[in-house]
């Protein structure tokens, strides 16, 4: 098949999007035999390629990694930041650089338990309802790790994890010794020979299981899947109950492709964009619009980094990603959140990077050359504890209506956020950091920064789902209340951030989903 057949085809299905959820749903679907066309604006790439995320700044040569092609301009807190968010653009979305985290949310992160109250009062998909998705996607992903020991829920279907190095090892037992309880983390890794692990880069080979590893390829393998890459949807056209084609510009051209169901995934950032382009007489204000709440409710994790050593005279075998921990969770009805290593290690160069971060937020930070005597407390910290490991403490931000994704009919491709960070979420964080610094007394550690630190790689909440139209774009099957054959199936969709990575989280719940087109439930 061909584009222009492609044009003049009428599929089962058209998934907008090739990341974790995208990719998720359109192999769910192919897989139950429906025709199914991938809509990417990226450039599909060679399998072979390893790049990771970049600073470059030419849209086209970014494209032609697979990244995002603009900056961000983020409104935070009154200040305005471009830069570059860690955003994908190409198959896989985001997901062919994540670090393929692939964790489970607690109970109390969906809904009310008898020790927590939810602060939205809860999901309309019950934890139970959820459970068996999570499953699913685990297996579909591959997931190795060990059961979290706070737990009390049924554990995932985990593969066995790799054996622990040295240094993981160490960390395990001081850990454990102070009378925390680390596990393995949960990682969609396939661990083939010779696996690299490319946390943050681009898998060459299937090792990492990614929206395209685990989603667009394996749909196309079925045969029911096609795939256009450099493909931006510019508009969708709607009758009064349905939409009835989209706008597609496909190199210089613009074509039309229709379907009998529609599934954006553009990401949290991209899919209300998309609705927001898509006026008409009727709605001025986009399509699936009418509870004027299309881009809004944006939510970003907040990161809390520290460095942490190792016990003296063990030594170093790379960085490590493999432990996890919820023992700071929450604490006193407060929502707090997890704890992993990162993937990096803390030589010299990232202690000095991050001190310097440090400096440049207090009132000192605009002296001339100050930044200069940060080597020395770095060199020192580096000679005497050796190499550290970076983790980070993830904490969910809370729904607010002003925080949203900003949209410019003028200048359609501009990416805009406006958000502010609340004074209940800054009092939170401040618990956290306070929480872990007790909770890690007598090891040797290092906090890297001063306030909560925006995650901008896990946007999420701009098309909530709920019962109420009024308060909620998508109905609880995550398909919109306005029109009858559009679904969201990305990070879009989710009406709290939870404390934990979300990527779990939409491939289980784009299976689901997949679940109620495939069986035409109402």
């Amino acid at each position: 098949m061909n584009i222009h057949q492609a044009a003049h085809t009428h599929w089962d299905a058209i998934v907008i999007g090739t990341g974790m959820g995208g990719g998720t749903i359109g192999r769910a679907l192919a897989e139950a035999g429906q025709k199914v066309l991938f809509l990417e604006m990226g450039a599909e790439g060679l399998r072979a390629e390893t790049h990771g995320l970049s600073d470059i700044f030419v849209p086209e040569a970014r494209l032609t990694r697979g990244l995002w092609p603009t900056p961000i301009h983020a409104h935070l807190d009154g200040l305005e930041q471009i830069f570059y968010a860690p955003l994908g653009a190409g198959v896989g979305g985001s997901s062919a650089f994540y670090a393929a985290t692939l964790e489970r949310p607690e109970r109390h992160d969906l809904e009310t338990t008898a020790q927590h109250e939810h602060p939205t009062g809860g999901w309309p998909v019950s934890y139970d309802e959820m459970t068996p998705w999570y499953a699913r996607a685990a297996k579909a992903y591959r997931v190795y790790g060990t059961p979290d020991p706070l737990s009390a829920e049924t554990p995932l279907p985990l593969r066995d994890p790799p054996d622990l190095n040295t240094t993981e090892a160490s960390l395990m037992k001081t850990l454990t010794g102070k009378g925390l309880h680390p596990y393995h983390a949960h990682t969609a890794i396939e661990r083939l020979p010779d696996c690299q692990n490319c946390l943050g880069v681009k898998c060459p080979r299937s090792c990492k299981m990614d929206g395209r590893s685990a989603g667009v390829e394996p749909a196309l393998a079925t045969g029911n899947a096609f795939l256009i890459s450099k493909a931006r949807v510019e508009r969708m056209i709607a009758d009064e109950h349905s939409v009835t084609r989209l706008l597609v510009r496909v190199g210089n051209r613009l074509r039309p492709f229709t379907a009998k169901r529609y599934i954006l995934a553009a990401g949290a950032l991209g899919s209300p964009r998309v609705l927001l382009a898509s006026t008409d007489e009727k709605r001025p204000q986009g399509l699936a619009n009418s509870s004027g709440l299309v881009g809004r409710n944006l939510m970003f994790h907040v990161n809390m980094m520290f460095a942490l050593w190792p016990k003296a005279g063990k030594p170093t075998d790379g960085p490590t990603k493999a432990i996890s921990l919820r023992d700071f969770y929450h604490r006193d009805h407060e929502r707090l959140g997890t704890v992993q290593a990162m993937g990096i290690r803390a030589s010299y160069g990232e202690i000095l990077h991050y001190m310097n971060l440090m400096l440049a937020r207090t009132r000192f930070g605009g002296i001339k050359g100050l930044n200069q005597l940060t080597r020395i407390p770095a060199a020192l910290a580096h000679y005497l504890f050796g190499s550290a490991q970076i983790f980070v403490g993830i904490m969910e931000d809370l729904p607010y209506a002003q925080n949203r994704v900003l949209f410019d009919p003028d200048d359609p491709d501009r990416l805009a956020v406006d958000y502010h960070l609340s004074d209940e979420l800054k009092a939170r964080f401040a618990k956290f950091r306070s929480v872990v610094r007790r909770g890690l007394r007598g090891h040797r550690f290092m906090m890297l920064g001063m306030g909560p630190d925006m995650n901008w790689g896990h946007p999420c909440g701009t098309l909530r789902f709920g019962d109420d139209p009024q308060t909620s774009v998508l109905r609880p099957d995550c398909r919109t209340h306005d029109l009858d054959n559009l679904w969201v199936a990305d990070a879009s969709f989710m009406p709290t951030s939870m404390g934990v990575n979300p990527s779990l989280t939409i491939a289980a719940n784009a299976l689901r989903v997949a679940d109620t087109i495939v069986k035409g439930i109402p």
